[in-house]
């Protein structure tokens, strides 16, 4: 129980860090060998300094007034892996992430992201 509520808090810290636009928190919460992947009309895989320096660069939620809300979909834990599944909104902008985890030297980092972005 105790990975299901750490991992519940790198959520929150997640969806903090969206709503912020604040990668250095992004950075702590990731793996420095993690990357991106968007899924849509294609795929691209963005290795994760440069999708940081992306997140350096937008404008955040919060500065623009957006509604938050964001909800914590599943967690499965599978030994030292796990899988959070979350949906995060940036109106017009709605995201399916998908958090790959790995627990590494007792703390649990996202390995990989998959997203998916709509529209509305």
């Amino acid at each position: 129980m105790n990975d299901i509520r750490a991992l519940a808090t790198l959520a929150q810290a997640y969806f903090d860090a969206a709503y912020e636009m604040h990668a250095e928190t992004f950075a702590s919460l990731f793996h420095p060998a993690s990357s991106v992947t968007s899924v849509g009309d294609g795929v691209s895989v963005t290795p994760i300094d440069a999708w940081l320096n992306v997140v350096r660069n937008a404008k955040s939620p919060k500065s623009q007034g957006l509604e938050r809300r964001d909800e914590l979909l599943s967690v499965a834990v599978m030994g030292s892996l796990a899988l959070v599944t979350l949906k995060l909104q940036m109106p017009p902008r709605y995201f399916t992430d998908l958090l790959s985890c790995a627990r590494i030297d007792g703390t649990w980092k996202i390995v990989q992201k998959v997203t998916r972005l709509e529209t509305r």
